[in-house]
C-alpha cells in the first residue's frame, strides 16, 4: 500500500498569511516571506516524496487559490482545496480522504517549518513501521508533522493551533489506544522573534530553505528578531 504526504498551504496574500509578523513586517513583506517559505517547503517535500515513493498532495486555502498554488508547486503534487471550517476539521477531512483513496501511512505537515526536510519525513516513516502515530513537535507546543500508520480521523478531536496541541494529540492517541512516538522536532515561524531559531539552524548547518534565507538577507528583515544580523 502506498503512503501519502499532504502539505497544508495558504495563498501567499497580504493579510491572509503570517499576520502575527505584522508588525514589524508589512503585510506585503509577510506575504512575500510566506511565499518563499512555501516554495522551500514544497520543494523539500517533493524531494522526500520522490525518494520514498509517497503520493504528494498540497491542500490549499482558500479554495479559489488552487490554480495559483498548482502553478508554483513541483509537478509531483496533486492540488486540492482544504475542506472544513477550522483546522481540526480540515485535518480530519484530509485523513478521511487519504483512507478513502487507499493510502497508508498518512503524513500531514505544515508550510511554515523551514528545517523539516526529507530526512525527517524518512524518519517518520521508519517510526510508523513500529507505532501508530508519530509527531515532530515545535518549540511552541505544536507540531510541524504528524504521521499515522492507519488513518484515524478521531485523533483530531481537540482545538488546534494552541500551545498544548502536541500534548493534546498524544493524549488523544492514548485514549484511542494508539501507540505514539515523538521525534526530535523543530520549529515553525509565526512571529518575527522566531527568526532566531532559523538563524541558529543556519549557524550550525544548512537548512533546506534557500529562498527563505535569501529573502530575509536581501530585505534586511533579520533586524526584526531579537539578535544582531551579524549573528546570521
Amino acid at each position: 500500500m502506498k503512503g501519502t504526504i499532504l502539505v497544508f498551504a495558504k495563498a501567499p496574500r497580504p493579510g491572509l498569511v503570517k499576520t502575527r509578523m505584522t508588525p514589524p513586517f508589512s503585510p506585503s513583506e509577510a506575504a512575500a516571506f510566506y511565499a518563499c517559505l512555501l516554495d522551500d517547503v514544497l520543494e523539500a517535500t517533493a524531494q522526500g516524496a520522490q525518494r520514498l515513493g509517497l503520493d504528494a498532495v498540497v491542500a490549499v486555502h482558500p479554495a479559489e487559490a488552487c490554480g495559483e498554488i498548482a502553478r508554483r508547486a513541483p509537478p509531483i503534487f496533486r492540488v486540492v482545496a482544504q475542506c472544513g471550517p477550522d483546522l481540526a476539521q480540515r485535518m480530519r477531512w484530509a485523513v478521511s480522504e487519504a483512507a478513502a483513496g487507499g493510502f497508508s501511512p498518512v503524513l500531514l505537515r505544515g508550510s511554515d517549518s523551514p528545517t523539516l526536510g526529507p530526512g525527517t519525513i524518512e524518519e517518520a516513516l521508519e517510526c510508523l513501521e513500529e507505532v501508530d502515530v508519530v509527531i515532530s513537535p515545535d518549540l511552541d507546543g505544536g507540531y510541524n508533522l504528524i504521521g499515522l500508520r492507519t488513518p484515524a480521523p478521531a485523533l483530531f478531536s481537540h482545538p488546534m493551533s494552541t500551545g498544548s496541541v502536541a500534548a493534546d494529540t498524544l493524549a488523544s492517541a492514548s485514549r484511542l489506544g494508539l501507540t505514539a512516538r515523538v521525534l526530535a522536532g523543530g520549529f515553525d515561524l509565526d512571529t518575527a522573534a522566531d527568526l532566531r531559531w532559523l538563524a541558529e539552524a543556519r549557524r550550525i548547518g544548512t537548512p533546506p530553505c534557500p529562498r527563505t534565507l535569501s529573502f530575509l538577507d536581501e530585505n534586511a528583515l533579520w533586524r526584526h528578531a531579537s539578535f544582531s544580523p551579524r549573528a546570521v
